[in-house]
């Protein structure tokens, strides 16, 4: 080397571009003057290379090197660490015993030494590590599990791997210059390529982007890939191409594809309390999503809200189809409709496969299979006409009880079932089976509470009295269930109704169940001929009762506290309605001439509070007035305001000129138009007083010879009223009567008939002694009066007043004989 140097550094050298501190323990050292002789020699150049201090120091360089030098290089070498840069590289050394050493090298910077240019040479030997041979990186690119490719600016493969080869089943040579669409024209290539075009413009790759597709490889299945695009750049910072890795996720998105389906299946299924309605959505959900073609088929005793019983082995199913759903218009290849009869099994399955089996998965239909030629010869010719090429049969079971069969089949769908579907197929018909075993339940309990309510409602109300009476009973809406709402009109005593209306908290057979014992214990107080407000009070104290019966019975105790109810009754005679409500909306009366009005009664509290007074009230009812009483579910429509239905009410019942049922119809539906959460109930009765030549009345004096008397006043009303035959037989009531109120009453005594559809008769005097009927002896001489009252009679009793009591007994007029005047 040149002896002179341009600006050697001097101070201690520090190597420039090292990647460790010169002069490290575990490094060699030595000293090269410019002139290329060795000024120093460390114990670390002595390890490495096997010659001593003595052997090196004084002498030229050139001979540790392991081939001849290149003087160009070293000059190149030099002039870099004269200019204070410095130098490292890779050189070939001789260790001393002959053997070549390849060494990492690093010069310093020139510097002084005792006037001399000088160099600082490390070194450690170059041990290589692991390295990529081309055979290794070609296996790596084309036997990765990844699809890999690379496409020049215009979309063109430039390059791909083998597994991208084997996704597409199209080969290589066949897609190298060409571009995606040209390849696989069904991908949708037109979206994928425009994530390139953006990637090729932008520069920002894009990570794990999905879509579905299919290939040549398996073309009757769809695949779903997730592919990740990065620009490819050169030494000059520009674009050339895109590259793109592709995965098959095919496995992973059907099981996403799965949950997604099962969890909107739960949102879609059983979304009302029907159990064909439910059914129905079953197939509605399934096509297109998973199948081509659903039949869903229930056992009858399913559709009908029982308990399908055990059918005897070997006997095929009996069944109805309830639900039907293909992507062809009008479902033709269905071989029966919605509500036929239909056996279908999987063959060759019987009975005991819906008790006992499992999904059955058929993935290929074959309709020249002898089992289904066989057992199902009008199926076979549907699975040919309409390319049914794969089945998928489950049995709906939910609570241990079996309730039917869900099918489904695909035909334009290419893709037959695979195992896999076989637990989607499972979880739809798992969350089916259980919305229709739901509906059934619901539908059972539903049909027992409305049987329960229309059975204890008056099926016709009372004929023959001197009201015109008309009806209407509406149920809640299906979903809220049957409420319990009642009506009834009670023939009394005197030609006397009594109207009732009520309801009970909540819905279902428990609210059915305590009206029917609130409406029983009503008729038995109205045969007791108490007065509205008594009425009510016992009524009271009964609820009260029921609530204490079972503390552990909440549903009944809910039902019957807070119970509401009306009682009137209206006496043809006085013109008169004494009312009294617990808790109850008001009645509404409409006059004979239109005018409508909403008695001001005592409200009184509801059922079961105990402890408050019930207050009775009397109203003049004029001939043809229109007494209407009603529940709050008539008028309390959701969202509207209750004396809005009070007002509405009062509209619809004074149109005049219609028939009183017509009437009672109109109204129901002028009020409820739409779906009502309440049950409603309207009770319209329209007044006809008895005339006075319908009434005769005399006082009788007590003595026993006035019993004459009475009964010859009673046999002449009788011949002007044409009820002759009936002469005899009140003779003998008269007698009895009147003598018991003569014997052990007290004055005034008054006797009284009354003719409308029965002939009436009532003696009434001031004391409050009861009659009792007696058996007597063979030997007594009395005691028979009121049995034979009871054998002639069609009913007879007691009733009290304020002035004391009255007995009463009633004959059936014959047919024909009831005169002009009954009403």
């Amino acid at each position: 080397m040149p002896s002179t140097h341009p600006g050697p550094v001097p101070g201690p050298p520090v190597p420039s571009g090292a990647a460790e501190p010169v002069g490290a323990t575990n490094d060699a050292a030595a000293v090269i003057a410019g002139s290329g002789t060795v000024l120093g020699w460390t114990t670390g150049a002595e390890n490495l290379l096997g010659y001593p201090p003595t052997a090196v120091l004084g002498r030229s360089a050139a001979p540790l090197l392991a081939e001849p030098g290149d003087p160009a290089r070293t000059a190149r070498i030099a002039e870099r660490c004269r200019s204070g840069a410095g130098w490292h590289g890779l050189i070939a050394l001789r260790h001393r015993d002959g053997r070549r050493i390849e060494v990492e090298v690093r010069a310093s910077a020139a510097f002084l030494l005792e006037g001399r240019e000088c160099f600082l040479v490390t070194g450690r030997e170059h041990k290589p590590g692991w390295t990529v041979g081309r055979s290794v990186l070609d296996g790596f690119l084309t036997r990765s599990p990844i699809g890999m490719a690379v496409l020049d600016t215009d979309l063109r493969y430039v390059w791909l791997n083998d597994t991208l080869e084997r996704f597409g089943g199209v080969p290589r040579e066949q897609r190298l210059g060409l571009r995606l669409s040209d390849v696989l024209p069904g991908l949708k290539a037109d979206p994928i390529e425009a994530v390139m075009r953006r990637v090729l413009e932008t520069g920002a790759p894009v990570i794990d982007h999905e879509y579905q597709g299919w290939s040549w490889a398996d073309p009757q299945r769809p695949h779903a890939y997730s592919t990740s695009f990065f620009p490819l750049i050169s030494d000059e910072d520009a674009i050339t191409g895109v590259c793109y890795m592709v995965m098959d996720v095919t496995d992973r998105w059907n099981a996403q594809h799965r949950l997604a389906l099962i969890n909107d299946a739960g949102a879609r299924i059983g979304s009302t309390l029907d159990v064909t309605r439910t059914a129905q959505e079953l197939a509605d959900f399934a096509v297109p999503r998973f199948a081509d073609f659903v039949v869903v088929d229930l056992l009858e005793p399913v559709l009908s809200a029982q308990e399908p019983p055990p059918w005897p082995p070997g006997a095929r199913p009996v069944m109805r189809r309830a639900g039907l759903r293909s992507v062809r218009e009008g479902c033709p290849e269905a071989v029966a409709r919605v509500g036929d009869r239909v056996d279908f099994v999987p063959p060759p399955h019987d009975a005991r496969y819906l008790v006992e089996g499992d999904a059955v998965l058929i993935p290929v239909l074959d309709p020249d299979d002898d089992a289904w030629a066989v057992e199902q010869p009008a199926r076979v010719e549907s699975i040919r006409r309409f390319g049914l090429h794969s089945l998928v049969s489950v049995p709906l079971r939910a609570r241990e009880s079996v309730l039917g069969l869900v099918t489904f089949i695909r035909s334009q769908n290419p893709t037959s079932f695979e195992p896999d579907d076989l637990l989607l197929a499972r979880d739809l018909a798992g969350r089916a089976a259980l919305c229709v075993d739901n509906a059934r339940r619901y539908s059972r309990e539903h049909i027992t509470a409305l049987t329960l309510q229309r059975n204890l409602l008056p099926h016709a109300l009372a004929r023959g009295t001197v009201l015109e009476m008309a009806s209407a009973y509406l149920p809640a809406d299906a979903r809220d269930g049957v409420g319990g709402d009642w009506f009834d009109a009670i023939p009394l005593s005197g030609a006397r109704v009594a109207l009732v209306v009520g309801d009970v908290v909540g819905h279902g057979i428990t609210a059915a169940a305590t009206m029917g014992r609130l409406s029983t214990a009503v008729h038995t107080l109205a045969d007791m001929d108490l007065p509205p407000d008594e009425v009510l009070a016992h009524l009271d104290d009964l609820v009260m009762r029921l609530a204490e019966e079972d503390p552990a019975d909440q549903a009944t105790a809910t039902a019957v506290l807070g119970a509401t109810c009306l009682y009137a009754v209206y006496d043809p005679v006085t013109r008169r309605c004494a009312m009294a409500r617990a808790g109850h909306p008001p009645p509404i009366v409409v006059s004979p001439d239109g005018s409508v009005a909403f008695p001001d009664l005592p409200a009184g509290p509801p059922l079961g509070l105990g402890g408050l007074p019930f207050e009775a009230a009397e109203l003049d009812l004029p001939e043809g007035s229109l007494l209407g009483l009603y529940t709050d579910g008539l008028i309390q429509v959701a969202g509207q305001d209750p004396d809005l239905g009070l007002s509405r009410l009062g509209h619809a019942l004074a149109e005049p000129g219609l028939p009183l049922d017509d009437l009672c119809a109109r109204t129901v539906e002028r009020l409820l138009t739409g779906p009502h959460r309440d049950d409603a109930a309207l009770l319209l009765a329209r007044t006809h007083a008895l005339r006075p030549d319908q009434i005769a009345s005399w006082a009788v004096p007590s003595d026993p010879a006035a019993v004459a008397d009475a009964r010859a006043l009673a046999c002449g009303q009788l011949e002007e009223w044409g009820l002759g035959e009936l002469a005899m037989t009140t003779e003998l009531i008269v007698s009895e009567l009147v003598t018991n109120a003569i014997r052990y009453g007290t004055g005034p005594i008054r006797l009284r008939l009354l003719r409308q559809s029965a002939l009436i008769c009532e003696v009434s005097d001031a004391s409050s002694t009861s009659p009792r009927l007696r058996h007597a002896r063979t030997t007594d001489e009395g005691g028979r009066g009121l049995f034979l009252v009871a054998q002639l009679t069609h009913r007879w009793g007691t009733r009290y007043t304020r002035d004391g009591k009255i007995i009463w007994a009633e004959q059936s007029v014959p047919a024909g004989t009831a005169g002009p005047g009954a009403s």
